[in-house]
């Protein structure tokens, strides 16, 4: 006895110190299946949907994890701070038949973080994209956010918002999900599911993101929450507000429940830093550097031009930058429940989200794009070269004569989610339920932009790269940027309206059979999506004298956060001015051509097993089923004033099985497959703005709505250990063989019929081309499938160890929640080979503190990259965000919290001819500190 008993002591400290070294994430754990039991849990047991268990398994996991008492029965106040939100998603965790990832709030209207994809980077296999310092867009597994799904309360939803260039684009009219539309306190519980199911409807190779906002018989009885926080940043050095409520009540013997709640919050960022907006050497641009005979150090190496100088690699356009956004986030959702007799809950919801952003961009840019003799506002007179080590980067040079193009632009967005739900759960009798969804989601998003270059006269102009690679020193020598009489005219390079309109309607149904631990389901399901992309435009004055029109740079300390002794200021556009001097029509006309609509419909069937199968002592847990789709494509343009639709059909078996093993009463091993689909990207489906070479035979910028979709062989093994009451290790490899792809290729074929009248009808086609479309083969640069896809494979290890397990009372309170993700994929667009999340807490349930390190490798923009270069890339971020709560009595609580307070930096680079490092972009957003108080009862 002794010596298990220092067996098991060296197990708990080897256990304890391992935990470094290995790697859930924070409010994570891979959880059970997305419809667990209607349950009555304090607080955490608060966020699960009250749709039923499946399985004879998740009913007893719910069971297992429901508290004694509800507040209704107790009357107390029951708060669970963030170990108690880890520890329940592992006690549901057990029953899962497939491998999900979860993330629980702490309480009710409070997840762990402010942001949703904030919260899913902390789950292995998943990272996140930014958008002015917050989480817009997560990978997940390394794919795309195309291939993620994304559902609220059960239904797929669209969301879309506008972003910075330097994101890919304006409004997103992908199948890509933005988070950052939502507020984060509408929701209580996140599923991120890897395996598939056949319950699990199709479309997302990487797996699927579930999103649930609360529902009054989440929690019998009456509650209220409020809460409201103050947001410092450092680099704005302003405070934002943030306020939420959530009332819910049940009555009428609990039957009948209601819930209202609202958000708001008030967030200004500014994104202050420098850019080269990309690199090139006057050889790859086709130029050359005018012939001044510039002193020059160091010794360039030659690539073929005349002149070795412009072999040089230089920044096209130095600037600095600054990205000011105002944004106004508004969530509101209510639901209400009927229980009008024990066997029917009837539930109606509706949620809605609305983001606005105000933003101001100045950017100075001096003109290095061209090379050449200065004049017209373009080239320039070199003086002075410095070439760097590698004798192929310009590192720093002296001009004279160079022409500032200020770019200073106005771009106001608005994006609005709305959703309406209605969902029946019937118990037909002891087996046999039904379970009917019928939900309609609509999310618009525009944007307007007003843009204008201020053009200078010629000055002097130096940079230097030596001391920095990120931010060189510059000089105007004499000239002064700040001066309006430096500047002679404006060029108006944007005055447009981009607009996205995306609507769902689904509707579904499933019959659940119980016998014991058999269950059998089977399901119907329709969906319908459409999406509607357009354009319109402005009149383009060119404004000259612009003096009149400029003022001085309205922005203080300005760039202080992020660089060290800030960033020189310039002249910039007076919006206010231009607005009242009638320059601008405000009436747009609509660009028709570049107008889109794509709509698929899918009508879709299932069924599904699972059973428990006793072998000896170990159990074995069988979920199998299979999914049948059929998918309509219909795709609209106008093309030459002629209305154009082109329709496609394609059908889509999906087997798959999920298998775990209980070898111990605490440890499971799991083995899925699966076949698993994702539709062609919308860029490759819409028809819009093809263009017909009628002299050369040939159609580039071709959309193909023909297109199948993207299929996957899908292959999951993992081993689980639960070695203690919220503990958990685990080890899971995954690959992902995708034997149906797209790709871009050279065909020659006809023109297809629907185009040809808006053929006949364009004043550029004429018969003397003898380039008839219905006679004449033209070549195409089209989007076509391709059995040659890629493949991706992994390694996920996951460790969530509470120190309360090891012995001695004083670490009870503490644990680490982490997890370390290894990737490798064919095509690496998007994947960080690395990374990882570490969250170490302290929570007692009346207070708590925790501090959690985010990293994510470098990764892969594009390959080329722009302008010659051979990859475009973003450098890898390690963000370090902390929280805590202190719990003052029973239902007033302090919480503090502090976001990227390691004042992490975004930097974008090329590669140049594969083997140099050139910064296109450096910015950064600042800390952000929050403090404030939430009361409820």
């Amino acid at each position: 006895m002794e010596l298990q008993s220092n067996w098991n002591a060296r197990c708990r400290l080897l256990l304890a110190g391992s935990t470094i070294l290995l790697s859930p994430a924070a409010a994570l754990a891979q959880t059970a299946a997305p419809t667990p039991a209607v349950t009555t849990l304090a607080a955490a047991e608060a966020t699960q949907p009250t749709t039923p268990a499946t399985t004879e398994a998740e009913q007893a996991t719910a069971a297992a994890a429901a508290s004694p008492q509800s507040p209704a029965d107790t009357g107390e106040i029951v708060v669970t701070g963030f170990r108690n939100s880890l520890r329940k998603a592992l006690d549901l965790k057990r029953a899962a038949p497939n491998l999900i990832e979860s993330v629980l709030a702490e309480d009710m209207a409070k997840m762990p973080d402010l942001n949703l994809s904030e919260s899913i980077q902390r789950v292995p296999g998943v990272a996140i994209s930014r958008e002015g310092g917050e989480g817009r867009n997560i990978t997940l597994r390394g794919f795309a956010p195309d291939f993620t799904r994304t559902t609220l309360n059960g239904m797929e939803v669209p969301a879309s918002t506008d972003g910075l260039d330097s994101g890919g684009f304006t409004v997103n009219s992908s199948r890509g999900f933005d988070f950052n539309v939502f507020a984060s306190e509408l929701f209580n519980r996140i599923d991120v599911q890897k395996t598939q199911r056949a319950s699990i409807e199709e479309g997302g190779i990487a797996g699927t993101v579930d999103l649930y906002s609360g529902r009054p018989f989440d929690r019998m009885g009456m509650h209220f929450v409020t809460s409201a926080e103050g947001s410092y940043n450092t680099v704005t050095r302003k405070v934002d507000p943030r306020v939420a409520a959530v009332f819910s009540d049940t009555f009428a013997d609990n039957r009948i429940g209601i819930l209202l709640s609202a958000a708001y919050s008030k967030r200004t960022v500014w994104q202050e830093g420098r850019s080269s907006v990309l690199w090139t050497s006057p050889y790859i641009n086709g130029d050359s550097w005018a012939d001044t005979n510039p002193t020059v150090t160091g010794t360039p190496k030659p690539c073929g031009a005349a002149d070795p100088l412009d072999c040089l690699w230089a920044p096209r356009l130095p600037r600095a930058d600054f990205f000011g956004n105002d944004q106004k986030r508004l969530g509101l959702s209510g639901a209400l429940q009927l229980r009008p007799v024990d066997r029917l809950t009837v539930s109606l919801s509706a949620l809605y989200s609305r983001l606005k952003n105000d933003r101001y961009s100045y950017n100075s840019m001096e003109w290095l794009l061209t090379h050449g003799p200065a004049g017209g506002f373009v080239g320039q007179t070199p003086r002075k070269f410095v070439v760097g080590p590698n004798g192929k980067d310009l590192i720093a040079a002296t001009f004279d004569d160079v022409t500032s193009w200020y770019e200073s632009r106005h771009q106001e967005s608005k994006s609005s989610f709305q959703q309406y739900l209605a969902n029946v759960d019937y118990s037909i009798n002891d087996r046999l339920t039904f379970e009917g969804l019928l939900g309609k989601a609509r999310d618009s998003a525009d944007r307007t932009e007003l843009r204008f270059y201020a053009r200078s006269i010629p000055h002097p102009y130096s940079y230097d790269y030596s001391k920095s690679a990120d931010a060189p020193t510059v000089s105007f020598g004499n000239y002064d940027p700040n001066n309006p009489a430096n500047y002679d005219n404006a060029l108006t390079a944007a005055n447009r309206l981009n607009k996205v309109t995306k609507d769902n309607v689904t509707a579904k149904g499933d019959l659940t059979y119980r016998n014991g631990g058999l269950v059998l389901k089977g399901g119907l399901a329709f969906n319908r999506r459409y999406v509607r992309y357009g354009e319109a435009s402005g009149n383009g004055p060119y404004i000259t004298p612009v003096s009149q029109y400029l003022k001085a740079f309205p922005i203080p300390h300005f760039g202080s956060g992020v660089i060290s002794g800030g960033l020189p200021t310039f002249a910039v556009i007076d919006f206010d001015k231009i607005g009242s001097s009638g320059l601008i029509d405000t009436n747009y006309v609509d660009n028709v051509g570049a107008g889109w609509k794509v709509t698929e419909k899918t009508k879709g069937g299932y069924l599904e097993i699972n059973d428990r199968i006793d072998l000896g002592e170990m159990v074995l847990r069988l979920n199998a089923g299979a999914r049948y789709v059929r998918t309509t494509v219909e795709s609209d343009a106008v093309l030459a004033g002629s209305p154009v639709e082109v329709k496609h059909s394609y059908n889509n078996f999906l087997p798959s099985a999920n298998l775990g093993l209980e070898v111990t009463p605490d440890v499971i091993a799991r083995l899925s497959y699966a076949r698993s689909m994702t539709r062609p990207g919308l860029s490759s489906l819409n028809i819009a703005g093809p263009v017909f070479g009628y002299d050369t035979r040939t159609v580039s910028n071709f959309g193909n709505p023909r297109l199948k979709p993207y299929l996957s062989n899908d292959y999951d093994f993992a081993l689980e250990w639960y070695f203690t009451k919220g503990g958990l290790l685990s080890a899971g490899v995954f690959y992902k063989d995708i034997i149906s792809s797209l790709t871009t290729a050279i065909v020659t074929q006809r023109i297809p019929q629907q185009y040809w009248a808006a053929i006949y009808a364009d004043p550029r086609y004429s018969p003397a081309y003898n380039a008839d479309p219905a006679t004449t083969n033209y070549t195409f640069s089209i989007p076509v499938n391709t059995p040659n896809g890629n493949r991706v494979k992994g390694l996920e290890l996951t460790a969530n160890v509470p120190f309360s397990f090891v012995g001695p009372e004083w670490l009870s309170p503490l644990g680490v929640a982490s997890n370390y993700t290894y990737v490798d994929a064919r095509d690496s667009a998007g994947l960080s080979k690395n990374s990882y999340n570490f969250t170490v807490y302290y929570d007692t349930g009346t207070r708590g503190i925790r501090a959690s390190l985010n990293h994510r490798d470098s990764y892969l923009i594009s390959a080329p990259g722009g302008n010659g270069n051979a990859q475009a890339r973003k450098s890898g971020s390690s963000q370090i965000d902390m929280s805590a709560y202190w719990n003052l009595s029973k239902r007033l609580t302090l919480n503090l919290q502090g976001i990227n307070v390691n004042n992490q930096h975004e930097r974008y680079y090329d590669t140049g001819d594969g083997s140099q490092f050139l910064v296109r972009e450096y910015t950064g957003t600042g800390r952000t500190f929050l403090a404030g108080v939430r009361y409820q009862f």
